[in-house]
């Protein structure tokens, strides 16, 4: 009996070991998902708080910061001779200066200042040394996000973008779009496919790629166009469509373990030649 009590805990634990490891990544994916639309939710509540007068300050500091930038040799080596960066577009210590909104594959994420791990870990980070995404000739942004974590889907699918789709980035009260007319897979030293082009306007989305090895980046340029044809609105709600890889194992899970149960526990029947 008492061999038996242990055979049981030690089938309860492996269960509930497996549930976990099954289920960590799409709710953490949905806590995720949450957190971000929960940002975004933030920043346009900041946003009703200001006036004509505070956007065009905010926007004339990232026009200033990227004239200066373009003026430099090499911008994405030689940025740190511009002062600053962290106060353009920061309306608050978070540091988030917009969002980026790509409906294809269906993500709308909070863009942060920097690439530091801590952004890249929950959200798209703007690469400093590019422009800020405010539009205006000569400029040419780079935000980039990580693929393939377990706990976040953020730029994971970006492979499924073709030339002609379509993204947008929301910076305060103004929304820029861009068509992908170029997608580039180059080393991770490479930056010549960053660099800015006189007279454009371009942003480039940045991850790391093949799936799962990351040994080279994958480099999706956009540029600015006055329109979106078509485009899928995206609405910031507290109410969230839960992924079906979610509800499978919540639904499934409780099944097998009744099952369990009463496999377990099912009485053992003696037989008749036992004392």
């Amino acid at each position: 009996m008492k061999k038996r009590r242990w055979t049981t805990f030690l089938l309860l634990f492996i269960f509930f070991l497996g549930l976990s490891i099954m289920l960590y990544p799409a709710l953490s994916n949905y806590w995720n998902s949450k957190t971000q639309s929960q940002a975004i939710n933030d920043y346009e509540a900041m946003l009703k708080a200001m006036n004509d007068e505070d956007y065009t300050e905010y926007f004339n500091a990232a026009a200033e910061y990227n004239k200066a930038l373009a003026s430099l040799d090499f911008p994405l080596k030689e940025y740190g001779k511009i002062k600053g960066y962290n106060e353009i577009l920061s309306l608050n210590s978070s540091g988030m200066m917009g969002y980026v909104s790509i409906s294809k594959i269906g993500i709308e994420l909070p863009l942060y200042h920097g690439t530091s791990q801590e952004v890249l870990n929950v959200a798209i980070g703007h690469l400093q040394g590019s422009s800020f995404p405010i539009g205006g000739e000569s400029t040419h942004a780079v935000v980039s996000a990580h693929r393939g974590l377990p706990g976040a889907k953020l730029f994971t699918d970006l492979d499924r973008l073709e030339i002609g789709d379509t993204f947008t980035v929301t910076i305060l009260n103004q929304t820029l779009a861009y068509q992908v007319d170029q997608i580039r897979i180059v080393q991770p030293n490479d930056a010549s496919e960053m660099a800015i082009i006189e007279g454009g306007e371009h942003c480039t989305l940045l991850t790391c790629t093949p799936y799962g090895v990351n040994t080279e980046r994958l480099l999706v340029r956009g540029t600015r166009v006055d329109t979106i044809e078509h485009r899928t609105i995206y609405v910031s709600t507290d109410a969230y469509q839960i992924d079906t890889l979610i509800v499978t194992p919540i639904v499934a899970l409780p099944i097998l373990f009744v099952l369990m149960m009463i496999v377990l526990f099912k009485p053992v029947k003696k037989d008749e030649g036992d004392d």
